[in-house]
C-alpha cells in the first residue's frame, strides 16, 4: 500500500467514523484511499466549517473529530476552526495536504510552513517526513487530542510522502491511565467546605467532558451547595434543582454577581479561566478558591487558589462526596438569584411585541424542545441571551463556544450534532451576520438529509458590537449591513422556510418545524433594543 492508505487504515483502527473537509490536489492520494475505507468523507463548502463540524463531533463524543484540507489557502481556512476546538477543549485532528519535500526549502506555489503556522493553536503539530512513522504519528495524535485537557492536533502530510509505497500496521491502543487525588487532599478539601458558611460551586465544561455530571449532583446535594454554570458548563446541573443558580458569564453586573459577592468559598470544578475571566466575578481575589480539575489552575491574581484537588473529576467528586459531612445550609443568601432570573424569563413568555424580544424567542424555544434536544448558539448578541436565559437539564444540550468564540459555529455544529444524535431535535441559533458566513452549508445538510432547524435572529447588523458601542460611546459605528431574502435563499437550497411576522407565530412555527422532520429555516426579526435595556437593568442591581 501507499502511505495515504496506511494513514487511513490507522484512522480506521482508532475508530474514526467521519472526515470533514474539502479535497485538493495535494491530498489526492488520501481522497483515493477513502474510496476503499469504512470512513465516510463529508464534503463541506468551506474548510473552517469542516473544522467546526469536527470540533462539535469531538465535544459530543469524546473521540477526536477529523478534518482535512489541502495546503496553502485550504490549510489557512481550516486554522480558525482548529483554533476554536483547541481553546474549547474539543478533541480534533486536522490533516493538511502539503507540497512535496523537494520544494519546501524555497519559495514555492501555495507553500507555507504549516507546522509552524499551527503550532500556537494546537497541542501538537508535526509533519510526516517518512511514511514508516505514520502509525506512531496517528497513535500519538489520538492520545494527545483526547488526553486532558483535550484539544487540537495537526498533521502535515506532504504529497510525495503520501504516494510512497510502505509496509506497516496500526499500533495497539492502550487503555488511558487516570489519576486520582490522595486521601489527605480530599480530606482537606472536605474540611474547607464544612468550615465555609456560604460556599458556591462554579461548574465548568470539564464536568461534562469528564462524565462527572452525576457525581457533581450527588456532591452538591449532600453538601447543600448552590451551583452556577459557565456558558460552556451549562447542563452539568439541572435547572430543575433548587440549588441551581443558572448561568454566569455576563461581563458586567448580573443577579449571579450577588451570589459571588456573598460567597466565602468558591468551589471551581472543571473550570477554565478562558470560560469566564475571574476579574469579572472575583476582582481583587477577595474570595478564596477551591480548585477541582484535571490540571493545576492558571496563575491569575483574581483566582487565589487556597487548595487544589487534581485528577479525574468523576472519581475525585465521588471521594469528596463520601468525605464531606451532610449539611443543611441556609441558602437564602442565594435563593433570590435563581428566582429573579426565572421570573425575568417567564415575564416575557406572552409578550406580543414585534420585532420579537430575545426573552420571548428563548421562552418559546425552550417550551417546544425536549430536555435532551440540542441547541447550538452562534456568536453574537443572541449568545449572551441564550447563555443567560436558556435553561438546561442535561449536559451538552446547549453548546456555546466561549473560548475562541468564532462566528459561524452554529450551522456546521448543528450538522455534526445531528450526525451524532439523529434521534434528537437539533437547533442552530444564529444571527444574520454569522449565518451569512456559513449559509452555504445548508447544501451540506440537504445532501446528508439532516433535518436541522436554523432559528435566525435577524436584525441587519452586528448586534453584539452595537450593544457594546452604545454602552461605551452612546452611538454606533459601521455595524449595519444588508440581507438577502432568507426565505428564498433557504428554499433554493431545499430547506423549508418560514418568516415570522408577529410574536404569536413563533412558538407554533417552531413546533411545526419539529414535526416536519426536514431541514427548516425560521427567519425571526429580533428587537435588540432589549440589549441596552438589559444593561441598564443589570447596572441597577443591588445585592
Amino acid at each position: 500500500m501507499n502511505a495515504a492508505q496506511l494513514l487511513i487504515r490507522c484512522l480506521e483502527h482508532e475508530g474514526v467514523e467521519y472526515i470533514f473537509g474539502v479535497p485538493g490536489e495535494e491530498n489526492l492520494d488520501i481522497m483515493d484511499a477513502l474510496l476503499d475505507s469504512s470512513i465516510e468523507f463529508i464534503v463541506t463548502r468551506h474548510e473552517t466549517n469542516a473544522a467546526f463540524m469536527a470540533g462539535t463531533y469531538g465535544r459530543l463524543t469524546g473521540k477526536p473529530g477529523v478534518c482535512l484540507s489541502t495546503l496553502g489557502p485550504g490549510a489557512t481556512n481550516l486554522l480558525t476552526g482548529v483554533a476554536t476546538a483547541n481553546m474549547d477543549h474539543c478533541p480534533i485532528i486536522a490533516i493538511t495536504g502539503q507540497a512535496g519535500l523537494d520544494r519546501q526549502h524555497k519559495i514555492s506555489h501555495q507553500y507555507y510552513d504549516l507546522v509552524s503556522v499551527y503550532q500556537p493553536v494546537t497541542k501538537f503539530s508535526t509533519q510526516v517526513k517518512k511514511a514508516e512513522i505514520i502509525p506512531e504519528v496517528i497513535r500519538k495524535a489520538v492520545e494527545v487530542a483526547t488526553s486532558e485537557k483535550p484539544g487540537a492536533v495537526h498533521i502535515d502530510f506532504p504529497e510525495d510522502i503520501a504516494a510512497e509505497k510502505v509496509e506497516g500496521r496500526p499500533l495497539e491502543i492502550m487503555a488511558p491511565t487516570t489519576m486520582e487525588a490522595g486521601e489527605r487532599t480530599i480530606s482537606k478539601a472536605a474540611k474547607l467546605i464544612e468550615e465555609a458558611n456560604r460556599p458556591l460551586i462554579l461548574a465548568g465544561m470539564g464536568i461534562t467532558r469528564q462524565y462527572a455530571t452525576e457525581s457533581l449532583r450527588n456532591f452538591a446535594e449532600k453538601a447543600d451547595i448552590p451551583v452556577v454554570h459557565t456558558f460552556m458548563g451549562k447542563g452539568a446541573f439541572s435547572f430543575k434543582n433548587k440549588l441551581s443558580l443558572l448561568t454566569a458569564g455576563m461581563s458586567g453586573n448580573d443577579y449571579i454577581s450577588c451570589g459571588f459577592k456573598e460567597s466565602d468559598l468558591i468551589i471551581a470544578i472543571g473550570f477554565d479561566i478562558s470560560e469566564y475571566p475571574p476579574k469579572n466575578w472575583n476582582k481583587g481575589g477577595k474570595t478564596p478558591i477551591l480548585h477541582i480539575d484535571t490540571e493545576a489552575a492558571e496563575t491569575d491574581a483574581d483566582y487565589p487558589v487556597l487548595h487544589s484537588v487534581i485528577g479525574n473529576l468523576d472519581e475525585n467528586l465521588k471521594q469528596l462526596e463520601k468525605a464531606v459531612s451532610p449539611a443543611k445550609r441556609d441558602n437564602k443568601w442565594a435563593a433570590h438569584v435563581r428566582e429573579e432570573n426565572i421570573n425575568e424569563l417567564n415575564s416575557f413568555a406572552e409578550d406580543g411585541g414585534f420585532p420579537v424580544k430575545p426573552q420571548k424567542i428563548i421562552a418559546d424555544l425552550r417550551s417546544v424542545l425536549e430536555e435532551k434536544d440540542i441547541v447550538i448558539s452562534d456568536v453574537g448578541a443572541h449568545k449572551m441571551w441564550m447563555a443567560r436565559m436558556y435553561h438546561t437539564f442535561e449536559p451538552n444540550t446547549c453548546l456555546i463556544s466561549n473560548g475562541l468564540a468564532s462566528m459561524g459555529v452554529s450551522v456546521p455544529g448543528a450538522i455534526a450534532a445531528k450526525m451524532v444524535h439523529p434521534e434528537r431535535n437539533v437547533v442552530a441559533v444564529c444571527g444574520d451576520g454569522a449565518f451569512q458566513m456559513v449559509s452555504a452549508e445548508m447544501e451540506t445538510a440537504i445532501r446528508l438529509n439532516l433535518p436541522i432547524i436554523i432559528l435566525l435572529w435577524r436584525d441587519g447588523g452586528y448586534g453584539l458590537i452595537e450593544w457594546k458601542q452604545l454602552n461605551e460611546f452612546h452611538r454606533t459605528s459601521h455595524i449595519k449591513f444588508g440581507n438577502p431574502d432568507f426565505i428564498q435563499l433557504a428554499k433554493s437550497y431545499g430547506f423549508e422556510a418560514f418568516g415570522i411576522e408577529k410574536a404569536g407565530e413563533l412558538k407554533e412555527t417552531l413546533q411545526k418545524a419539529i414535526e416536519l422532520k426536514k431541514p427548516v429555516l425560521i427567519d425571526c426579526p429580533v428587537d435588540y433594543r432589549e440589549n441596552v435595556k438589559l444593561t441598564e437593568k443589570l447596572g441597577n442591581i443591588f445585592c
